[in-house]
């Protein structure tokens, strides 16, 4: 039995990475992609993309321009354009395997018509000579992050029903898991392929930490789109959001107490958000390299995050407080 057709989906922004991911899928034997569509997210064109790396698949390539509006505007641009039975989304930071594209011939062809999605598996490689860093580990994560879309392949109809990616997640977070939980609820199932595909750790400044935060928004919305139990139906890590915020108000709590006088009950709150602070930055130092860079950073960083992230989650609770599910409530 032959493999479905499928079309290849490449949200960028214009990074050198991308010459390295059309050229891992040029490389790629087996089931070629009907079309790879490119969609071009930079909010201005900064000079050409790295198209030549598609080497064979060139003459399959077309681009897409969407002027940086997100990574979920971009994708939906690029399969509401589709004329296979399938898409795969591919992030420009992936470099598929060799075998990748006879793998996903099997996925494809053994996906029953309940299935509405296939997810690949990442690897993360990580350097063999010393520890990682924290930077290093959060993007090991990936490995075990359910339905990403780094490399996930949608039937075009499951996309189609549910209306695709929700716009209002304006970064490459929580909107691939908003995406599965809605393609769930309309009845699909979901499942892991056998194919793989690497995902470098991308370079990062030692303040990467600091702009993630901003993440805690989109678990906000997500928080009013699908309930205080998403969490576990899209099998996502809690992460240290109640943490922070008993930090934070330790922090608070004494800065209010110092300013009423209040010296030994503000002297408990700075021991508290002393003691929690320590915690969080030994948490993240331990595991890693230790080097004096590395240490200093994850101090530093340790120190801002907690606020960051209440801040971040405050925002989006009050900015998404009348948001509704994208097609409805469920």
């Amino acid at each position: 039995m032959s493999a479905p057709a499928y079309t290849v989906v490449v949200p960028t922004v214009g990074r050198p990475c991308l010459a390295d991911c059309l050229r891992a899928l040029a490389e790629a034997e087996g089931h070629v992609p009907h079309e790879v569509i490119v969609v071009d997210d930079r909010p201005e064109t900064d000079g050409e993309l790295p198209l030549d790396a598609a080497g064979l698949l060139l003459d399959r390539v077309r681009t897409l321009r969407t002027g940086g509006k997100g990574p979920a505007a971009a994708r939906n641009a690029g399969w509401r354009t589709v004329e296979t039975p399938w898409t795969v989304f591919l992030d420009d930071d992936v470099q598929v395997l060799p075998d990748w594209s006879q793998l996903l011939a099997q996925d494809l062809g053994e996906a029953g018509e309940g299935i509405g999605g296939i997810q690949g598996r990442l690897r993360v490689p990580l350097p063999p000579d010393r520890r990682p860093t924290d930077w290093e580990r959060t993007t090991k994560g990936l490995e075990n992050a359910a339905w990403a879309t780094a490399d996930m392949a949608y039937r075009t109809e499951a996309l189609d029903r549910v209306g695709g990616f929700d716009e209002r997640f304006p970064r490459a977070f929580r909107e691939d898991a908003d995406l599965a939980l809605r393609v769930r609820r309309a009845g699909w199932a979901l499942v892991r392929g056998r194919r793989v595909t690497r995902h470098p750790v991308r370079p990062a400044h030692w303040w990467a930490s600091l702009p993630a935060q901003r993440g805690n928004a989109d678990d906000a919305l997500m928080n009013r789109l699908h309930g205080s139990d998403w969490w576990a139906r899209a099998q996502a890590p809690r992460g240290r959001l109640r943490r922070h915020a008993l930090v934070t108000g330790a922090a608070l709590a004494g800065a209010g107490c110092a300013l009423a006088g209040r010296r030994r009950a503000a002297a408990v709150c700075a021991a508290l958000w002393t003691l929690g602070t320590a915690e969080f930055a030994l948490a993240r130092i331990l595991p890693g390299p230790r080097t004096a860079r590395e240490i200093a950073g994850l101090l530093g960083t340790s120190v801002l995050i907690p606020p960051l992230a209440v801040r971040h989650w405050l925002r989006g609770t009050v900015r998404h407080r009348h948001a509704q599910p994208l097609g409805g409530a469920g």
